[in-house]
């Protein structure tokens, strides 16, 4: 489940612009998900071999060129889809809980 989550997560930033792996890094840890470049990288060739993502390099000043990543149009899609998934999965764990307090209540 963390995975999936991460490779959503993934998605919704880069849905916001190109990004360098510690740029995307660090979004996560600003939202408190503790991910490493270890655990980033393959997420990143998997949904880049599953047409979600696309990369390329760019000149950097401070040393190497640097893989900037990008979501596809194919990305766009599977994050809405994604979006409704999760919205769902939401919606359930909250019907879930609210009964579970009422019932709690009720004792």
């Amino acid at each position: 489940m963390r995975k999936g989550v991460l490779e959503y997560c993934i998605l919704s930033v880069l849905s916001g612009g190109d990004a360098y792996p510690s740029n995307i890094i660090n979004r996560l840890k600003e939202a408190r998900m503790m991910v490493v470049e270890g655990t980033l990288y393959p997420l990143l060739m998997r949904q880049k071999n599953a047409g979600l993502l696309a990369y390329r390099w760019e000149e950097s000043t401070q040393g190497p060129p640097r893989k900037y990543y990008s979501i596809t149009e194919e990305g766009l899609r599977f994050l809405a889809e994604m979006d409704a998934a999760w919205q769902e999965l939401v919606d359930s764990v909250n019907h879930l809980r609210h009964h579970q307090i009422i019932k709690q209540n009720q004792s």
